[in-house]
């Protein structure tokens, strides 16, 4: 149950991010709103899982689905530049955050 606070926790990280980049600064209401919610909630459930996990795969994990995350999202949505190299990052990334989940760092 703590793995999926901190996969959920991850993929309000990519809101976050995203609605970061949205908010032009938080000179835009709606993204900035949006911004506050996605970053409380993702905390908020990390803060959780850190009760039985512990913090530096917990912290790795959640930071690789966010970066993994935001970038797709980017690429996908926003117009970011997609290469080889790029996409291959993400992978190593995603392969990763795969092998810090299941490395079983719970207490």
């Amino acid at each position: 149950m703590a793995w999926l606070l901190v996969v959920v926790a991850g993929i309000l990280e990519t809101g976050f991010a995203v609605c970061l980049k949205l908010s032009h600064g938080f000179t835009r209401l709606w993204p900035t709103v949006a911004f506050c919610s996605f970053a409380l909630g993702s905390f908020g459930l990390l803060t959780l899982s850190l009760r039985k996990l512990d913090v530096g795969p917990a912290y790795a994990v959640w930071t690789g689905i966010g970066a993994a995350g935001t970038a797709i999202y980017g690429m996908v949505f926003l117009g970011d530049l997609v290469s080889t190299l790029k996409i291959m990052s993400i992978s190593f990334v995603i392969i990763g955050v795969i092998g810090l989940q299941l490395s079983g760092s719970a207490h």
